[in-house]
């Protein structure tokens, strides 16, 4: 059950842009256990989805609940809701310090840092102006956009399962956030839909559902992908990994700031909107640390 919940927590985190599904499966403690059992599933196949299925299902849910949850309070209540996602990035700060702390410090990995910043902060700006707006395809209508579709996924889910790296900031990178998480949510029309008997309504939403057919067999193949390469590189230089996921997570605190706060921030916002934006980003640094507890054990 705990697994289940923490798979919520990590699903909800995919759905928010700035924020890293992995970087809270690292911050629940289940990072390293997803990589080996991914990695060498064909071990003890049992074994791994046992593990994987509640994982998988809770973060499932946490896609389906939150996705016109989250996008509908970030655009009614933009500067708390995001100030309290920058306080759930901050929050990873401890964690990376215990990390980064496991070898003698080296001028050249602050090389590490800035080239983590630029990484995510340039993928991030070759992004539209609100492409979290944009629905790309509302269906298939070609070869092309099953091509389309798996491309996207083996690119966000590939580049997410890198600690600290937001798979939703890399959809918008490639203007598919839009798409894919308009699909997401007409599960739950298609679902409405058929229990209301209303089946030719329901057909519509489950040809923008059928987009999620090509963008998962890309995510898997992704993910297959970046699990080998990421369970090395943590097996033999983590501390080296994690000073570039503190450029990484610099980055996305600037990305949110940019993209949740500051467009709304009005020249006659008071004190009472300072107050408000610094209590939200309290909130989710305690959040995160409340988070990090069972990794700290």
């Amino acid at each position: 059950m705990l697994n289940f919940i923490k798979g919520a927590i990590i699903g909800i985190a995919l759905v928010i842009p700035g924020l890293s599904g992995s970087i809270f499966a690292v911050v629940v403690g289940l990072y390293d256990r997803l990589l080996d059992a991914v990695n060498h599933f064909r071990d003890d196949p049992k074994a791994h989805m046992r593990f994987l299925l509640p994982v998988g299902l809770g973060a499932v849910l946490g896609i389906l609940l939150s996705t016109k949850a989250v996008l509908w309070i970030t655009t009614s209540w933009p500067i708390p809701s995001y100030a309290f996602f920058v306080g759930l990035v901050i929050g990873i700060g401890p964690f990376i310090a215990r990390k980064v702390r496991q070898v003698p410090f080296k001028w050249a990995y602050v090389g590490l840092v800035v080239l983590g910043f630029l990484a995510i902060y340039g993928l991030a700006k070759l992004g539209g102006t609100e492409p979290e707006n944009m629905i790309a395809l509302t269906k298939l209508n070609s070869l092309g956009d099953w091509g389309t579709m798996g491309f996207a996924g083996l690119f966000s889910v590939s580049l997410m399962a890198i600690p600290g790296i937001s798979g939703s900031v890399m959809l918008m990178v490639i203007d598919q956030y839009g798409t894919i998480y308009n699909a997401v949510g007409e599960i739950g029309t298609a679902a409405r839909l058929l229990l209301s008997g209303k089946t030719a309504e329901a057909g519509v939403a489950l040809q923008s559902v059928a987009l999620l057919v090509p963008f998962m067999i890309g995510a898997i193949i992704g993910l297959i992908l970046i699990a080998k390469l990421m369970g090395y590189l943590l097996a033999h230089f983590e501390a080296q990994v994690y000073y570039a996921v503190i450029g990484i997570v610099i980055a996305a605190i600037v990305i949110l700031i940019e993209t949740g706060m500051v467009p709304y921030w009005q020249a006659t916002s008071g004190l009472l909107d300072i107050g408000l934006a610094i209590v939200s980003v309290v909130i989710g640094v305690l959040a995160t640390l409340f988070l990090d507890k069972p990794d700290a054990k």
